[in-house]
Formats: structure tokens, sequence, C-alpha cells
């Protein structure tokens, strides 16, 4: 066999795919239950509306390298990995590569498909109380149609105690010269150098998501508060643009624009980042889950493109 073979070979062996006939939908359910790619096929080229991953990530199973990852049971960073909850402190493992224990459990943990159909998958993440001292469990359930993705998101308490919590979607875009955003926001949260929220403020009057901004010229890791739910991208140099609506309770947006990236990230999410601590501040999106309790909210990605 020889090496390509061979990574074509890997690569069949962990993904597994979905497909409308316009469009076709790869997830790597031991990395993380991310989704590696979002493609339509038209007349024998690709356009690829999320970020793609490339052999060695999906090989590696690193989700951070996806081109979309599910964010349970809570999105961004705890403050040095802890917070109190009903009485108790709550430590989660730090180290110096992850200072906040990021983006909960569900990305670092394989998911099991419990349902494979052609146009639609279903994933699951059970978790055991460990560290974080409560059983849930997360399912994504993942369709396309007409070209369409829809992801549905959502996370009960399998404890008998209340447990605090958050989700979302970490999506990953195709930075270009000329991408452009344009999602309705009220304000922002700024932050320290630890990426942490320290005050609650207007977005930036050259800068406002309101109004729209090229990423080439932002440096954003904020989360946005007032969010309609609903973000416009667009490629214009490529007749692309790509509409999101996100449910409720994803009333945040988080976006992340890294100067020099090929990437930048526009994330649906439940809760500002350490919400665990602030929620004496109110509007953090904290939410807490009763024993049994499920909360649920779908993404649906609507691509088009010029004729």
């Amino acid at each position: 066999m020889t090496k390509n073979s061979a990574a074509i070979a890997e690569r069949h062996t962990e993904l597994v795919s979905i497909s409308d006939g316009i469009a076709t939908v790869e997830i790597a359910p031991a990395a993380g239950g991310a989704v590696a790619s979002y493609r339509w096929w038209q007349d024998g080229s690709v356009v690829d509306w999320l970020r793609p991953a490339d052999l060695a990530a999906i090989s590696r199973r690193d989700a951070g390298a996806m081109a979309c990852f599910p964010l349970v049971p809570y999105s961004n960073r705890i403050r040095d990995g802890r917070f109190a909850f009903a009485g108790r402190t709550i430590e989660l493992p730090t180290g110096p590569d992850d200072p906040h224990h990021e983006h909960g459990h569900g990305w670092r943990r394989p998911w099991t498909v419990v349902r494979h159909e052609a146009c639609s998958i279903v994933l699951r993440y059970r978790h055991a109380a460990d560290s974080w001292p409560w059983n849930y469990e997360a399912e994504q359930a993942i369709s396309l149609v007409d070209g369409q993705l829809g992801i549905a998101i959502s996370l009960r308490n399998l404890s008998d105690t209340p447990m605090p919590a958050g989700f979302g979607l970490h999506p990953y875009f195709p930075s270009t010269p000329w991408a452009h955003v344009q999602a309705p926001v009220s304000g922002m949260w700024e932050t320290d150098a630890d990426i942490l929220p320290t005050r609650h403020v207007l977005p930036p009057a050259g800068a406002d998501p309101t109004t729209g901004f090229d990423v080439s010229e932002t440096d954003f890791d904020t989360v946005f508060t007032g969010w309609a739910r609903h973000i416009r991208i667009s490629w214009p140099e490529h007749g692309r643009q790509l509409d999101i609506e996100a449910e409720a309770p994803l009333d945040f947006l988080v976006l992340y624009t890294p100067p020099g990236e090929p990437f930048f990230c526009a994330e649906p999410v439940s809760n500002i980042t350490d919400a665990f601590n602030r929620v004496g501040e109110g509007g953090t999106g904290r939410i807490v889950l009763a024993p049994g309790q499920t909360r649920s909210a779908s993404v649906r990605f609507t691509p088009s493109q010029a004729v």
C-alpha cells in the first residue's frame, strides 16, 4: 500500500459522511464529535463552507483543527478552571496550554454514532462525574436538506442534583482578503490578557458587527451580547454568502478573527466567557439544569452562491 493510499484508508476509517446530493458533510466521531468538512460539489469543483480538516488533523483526532466542534457543558473559559456552585467549589484540570479548562469536555472525548442515515446522523457523548461532579449526556443531530446544514445540540443532566451548564457550536470559516461579517448585536465584553471578561461596553464604532466589518481588518476574541441570533458571512470575491440562524438560548455570539490566519470563527453560544463566576452580574447566560432536564437548540447554515 502506498503512503497516499494508506492516508486515504485512514481518513475513511476516521470519518463518517452524510449527503443530500448537493452537499456532503464529513464527521469525525472520535475527534470530539466534530464536523470535519461541509462542502458543495458543483460541476466538478468543491466549495468549502467551513474550514475543512486536513489529513493530519483527522489522523491525530484534533477537534480544534476541524470544521466545527460542539461546546458542552459550557462555552469558552472558566477562570483558573475553578468556580463555586451550590455551596461547593469545583476545580477542573488545568495546565500551561489550558489554564482555564476551555470549552468543557465534548471536544476532548469520542462521541458515539447512535443513528446514521443518508442525510442525517445523531451522535452522543455521555459524561461520568469526575472533577466535573455531574453525570450528563449531550447529543448532536446533524442533517442536510437541499444543501443546507442543520445541527441540533442538546444537553441533559443525568445527576440527581442541579447542574450549571451552557452549550454551543464552534465553527471555523475560510478567511479571504474580502471576507465580511454582519450580525446585529448591542454590546460586547472587553477582556484581560487571559481573554476573560472585565467590562461590558458598546461595540467598537469602526468594527461594529451590526453594521458589518471585514475580517482582515479586525482582531476579535470577543463575546458579543444582544445578538439577534442571525449572522451573514460573505466572500464577495467568490460571490458566496452564508446565513447562519440559531435558536434560543444561543443568545451570545463569539467572534474570533486572528490576524494572518486562514480562518475565523463565529460561535453561537448560550453563555458568556467565565459565566459561572459572574452570575451575580446578570445576563451571563448560565443555565441550571434540574435533574433529568434537557436544554437544546438548533443552528442552521444556509449557503448561497451567485450564478
